[in-house]
């Protein structure tokens, strides 16, 4: 199989990158500008090498089950080489519902390294997280970064620990345009679009973006926050407007100012968190609401979109 991108699979990736908000740290939003500009303007194409990731989920005999979420998490991301670090939504999902259906597992703990990612997909794992924890308790791990999508998802454990030095937050939600117009007035190049429906081609690449188009992306993410916000708030057990207002209103919080601020339960490395649930019986008061067999059910989240966005990302940043 040839793994040399070509214009269709550029133009997806493209595609995916702006028609989706991403939950993402502000320096991950500047690689993600940088890909597309470089990917539009054809200024890099090189060959990509890439193996299918191995199962992330880490069963141990003890009785606790580690699942991996590192790097950037999107769907659909299913050729990514171990080295990217990437994480699918797809994955994840798979290995929760593993663990949750193996009865010789009693803790799952997501270990977290993270800056965020799509905001596709982000819901509906986090709504599998809080079925999980309560049929077993669920703890996730901030080491070292559990940002923006990944504090999303995180968020929706039973308890959430941040190892010492670790990033939490960056709660938002952003979405882009390239404006090419003037390198392609500069290339003597002149897009005509010929198009049915009054919005069909409104926000394209090729002109600055209008007043309509601007206002549309903004009430999608618009939206898509206060899902984020919401599903964070019914995790951590507290109001939207505290979530909105309390947890950093998009910035990055050490260990410490995520603790002070509510958004993690305590401080402590993966390693003391593991032996801290191998060493004790669950005993997060939880009462078994969903069977394994429910968290089993599908996701429903069907999309034809490509896999060239990892490509891109992982390719460039990671």
């Amino acid at each position: 199989m040839s793994n040399r991108p070509d214009s269709l699979g550029l133009d997806r990736v493209v595609a995916f990158a702006i028609e989706h908000p991403w939950a993402l740290t502000r320096p991950m939003l500047s690689v993600v500008a940088n890909v597309l500009a470089r990917r539009l303007t054809a200024q890099e194409h090189h060959a990509l090498d890439f193996t299918p990731r191995g199962p992330a989920t880490s069963p141990r005999a003890t009785g606790v089950a580690v699942i991996p979420i590192h790097g950037v998490i999107a769907p659909r991301m299913n050729m990514m080489s171990d080295v990217s670090g990437g994480t699918t939504f797809e994955g994840v999902t798979a290995d929760l519902r593993e663990a949750v259906a193996n009865t010789a597992v009693g803790t799952i703990i997501l270990d977290i390294d993270s800056p965020g990612g799509s905001c596709a997909g982000a819901t509906l794992f986090a709504e599998q997280i809080r079925r999980a924890k309560t049929v077993k308790p669920v703890i996730a791990v901030a080491q070292f970064a559990m940002c923006s999508a990944a504090y999303w998802v995180g968020s929706q454990a039973n308890e959430v620990v941040a190892a010492p030095g670790s990033q939490v937050g960056s709660i938002g939600v952003f979405s882009i345009h390239e404006d090419l117009s003037k390198y392609l007035e500069e290339l003597g190049v002149k897009v005509t679009f010929l198009s049915a429906g009054k919005y069909k081609v409104d926000g394209n690449e090729t002109e600055p973006l209008s007043a309509t188009a601007r206002a549309r992306i903004q009430k999608e993410v618009d939206s898509t926050y206060l899902t984020m916000t919401r599903d964070i708030a019914l995790g951590r057990g507290v109001s939207d407007t505290v979530v909105r207002a309390s947890y950093g209103e998009g910035a990055v919080l050490s260990a410490e100012d995520a603790l002070a601020a509510g958004m993690v339960d305590r401080i402590a490395s993966l390693d003391d968190t593991l032996a801290r649930a191998l060493t004790a019986a669950p005993t997060l008061g939880l009462t078994a609401t969903a069977t394994p067999q429910e968290l089993r059910a599908a996701t429903g989240q069907e999309r034809s979109w490509s896999t060239g966005i990892e490509r891109a990302f992982l390719e460039w940043a990671l």
